[in-house]
């Protein structure tokens, strides 16, 4: 179980599940009021930190810089949203609510409570029984300790001076997917063109005269007489055939490009102002001028 002196180093840390998965970062630890004790951490979660969750702190563990807490990191992130009043306290309705989703028996919580030698139940200024609850504390009061009364200044110290805190706005970066290629191979058909050159026979009358070369040949027939003489011709014609030959690979591959987002957000300044002077004020660093 975290101790109030673990407390500094517990907010605005990282929190992980028992799986290693980050969660968030602690933003407030709160005090159960009839212990005393820690008895929730809320994390910032979502993106850029913009939700916040409630997780029981009772079970959970520092480990080295961060705490890690025995719940799944989806479970934390769907917790009930709960309200916190103005003083940073959580109602005993809200807080059952928590119990219940965490699974976490009210009795038994509020046996241990009052468990001999414990706080008991939380008093009220009549002196009846006050109503169970738990107050938080944040980055900035658990820098000056968690033993201060509530109603009061919980930074004010015994030197006459006040702590001005500030909340400072830290922007991250969440991977996410934005969709998804994939490759897809059809086939179409085309109609493709190509010039050929084709040759064929044609029929020539050639006359020669007889002399005393051919003389023989032409005499060694009958002087008076019909004959046929028949020549075969021939043609090309075009012939088509396809053949399948690989011609390039295609895969997908991805390039990371950087860019640059403004992002706006709200952060919370305290100011310091000094009541029964005249003619001075303080400026937005806390430093005072006429």
């Amino acid at each position: 179980m975290i101790t109030q002196d673990q407390i500094p180093a517990v907010l605005e840390h990282p929190v992980y599940d028992a799986e290693g998965s980050k969660i968030g970062n602690a933003n407030h630890v709160f005090f159960d009021d009839a212990t005393g004790r820690p008895e929730w951490v809320s994390i910032k979660t979502g993106f850029f930190g913009t939700n916040e969750s409630f997780v029981p702190i009772r079970e959970a563990i520092m480990v080295e810089d961060h705490l890690e807490v025995p719940y799944p990191k989806g479970k934390v992130k769907d917790a009930p949203n709960v309200d916190v009043d103005s003083g940073g306290h959580l109602s005993e309705a809200e807080e059952v609510r928590l119990y219940e989703y965490y699974g976490i028996a009210w009795d038994d919580a509020w046996h241990q409570a009052n468990q001999p030698g414990e706080a008991g139940w939380a008093r009220s200024e009549s002196g009846t029984t006050g109503v169970a609850g738990t107050r938080s504390m944040d980055a900035g009061t658990a820098a000056m300790g968690t033993g201060v009364d509530r109603g009061t200044d919980a930074r004010g110290t015994d030197d006459g001076a006040m702590t001005r805190s500030e909340e400072q706005m830290h922007v991250g970066a969440e991977r996410y997917e934005t969709g998804r290629a994939r490759l897809r191979k059809y086939v179409v058909t085309e109609e493709v063109q190509r010039t050929v050159p084709l040759r064929h026979e044609e029929v020539r009358l050639e006359r020669e005269p007889i002399t005393d070369a051919n003389r023989g040949d032409a005499l060694s027939g009958p002087e008076i007489s019909e004959a046929e003489y028949e020549v075969t011709l021939h043609a090309e014609r075009p012939v088509v055939e396809t053949e399948t030959v690989p011609v390039e690979r295609v895969r997908l591959s991805t390039d990371e490009v950087e860019e640059e987002e403004t992002v706006t957000g709200e952060v919370r300044k305290e100011r310091i102002t000094a009541e029964g002077m005249v003619g001075t004020e303080d400026d937005e660093d806390g430093r005072r001028r006429p």
